[in-house]
């Protein structure tokens, strides 16, 4: 197993697969590759045979045809986008006044924000603001433009909605110079992820109420499921990963005492049986 680094740019992605491709590999899993910004290095995959299994790299769930990718592995995204905006508009009760974060740079991002830009507005909530800044660049970006959002908006900004968690692991230090507490709004959901950090902010509570997680490490094996059944000529499994959404309440069951959503099912048992191990 060759490990190839993206390094969270454009450019180191298209490198990375630049170099998987030369290697003439058996099969490639693309980990966090947008299927857009990749789409020719794709084709040449496919091209050449190569199967090609996938996480997050669209907001479908399973086969991209068009570029030859056998399954794309994630929960739901639209479905995560509309617990995490469900879920602000009760806690506002009716009334949220929401800014959503997202980065442009990827497909499944701008569907998922749009999803909760739509979620809001359809059930009679306000969206205050759309912003789309790089997740690579949420450690320069996110405190100034914290501030800036609390100036322009005020007790008018009720709830945070994110893409994911990262957008929120450098908001606090600015919230709470503006005299916020950890719970006070606005409240941060994030509509995917479930890292680490989240789920220490959710259990304090520290400037984070709510993490629609996903299970990446059943999700790993998934993906290497895929992949084998690629290889051997079969169809994808057709197995969607389910989403959590973590609150204080449960941030103690499935695998939250390791700060992730790891599910209890025995998945990876089955995984062995499947494999014959």
């Amino acid at each position: 197993v060759k490990t190839l680094d993206g390094a969270g740019s454009i450019g180191g992605r298209t490198a990375a697969f630049g170099q998987a491709l030369a290697l003439n590999p058996d099969g490639i899993i693309i980990n966090g590759f947008d299927a857009v910004e990749q789409k020719p290095a794709m084709e040449q995959a496919k091209a050449a045979k190569i199967p090609m299994v996938a996480w997050h790299a669209a907001p479908t769930v399973g086969p991209i045809d068009d570029l030859g990718i056998v399954a794309n592995v994630s929960t739901d995204p639209m479905e995560v986008s509309k617990a995490a905006a469900d879920w602000a508009f009760v806690d506002a009760k009716g009334k949220p006044g929401v800014i959503i974060f997202t980065d442009s740079t990827y497909q499944i991002a701008i569907a998922k924000a749009d999803r909760m830009k739509k979620e809001i507005e359809d059930l009679g909530g306000k969206v205050l603001e759309y912003v789309d800044t790089p997740i690579a660049e949420t450690s320069q970006r996110m405190p100034q433009l914290t501030t800036s959002l609390l100036q322009k908006y005020g007790d008018a900004w009720t709830h945070s909605l994110a893409i994911n968690d990262l957008y929120f692991d450098f908001m606090g230090p600015s919230l709470a110079a503006a005299g916020k507490s950890g719970t006070d709004a606005p409240i941060n959901v994030a509509a995917g992820d479930g890292s680490e950090s989240a789920y220490q902010r959710i259990r304090s509570g520290q400037f984070q109420k709510v993490t629609v997680a996903e299970p990446l490490n059943l999700q790993g094996w998934q993906l290497v499921d895929e992949l084998n059944r690629a290889m051997a000529g079969e169809k994808w499994s057709g197995y969607i990963s389910p989403l959590h959404v973590v609150t204080s309440d449960n941030v103690e069951f499935d695998g939250g005492p390791d700060n992730r959503f790891d599910p209890g099912n025995g998945y990876r048992d089955q995984y062995k049986k499947i494999w014959g191990k």
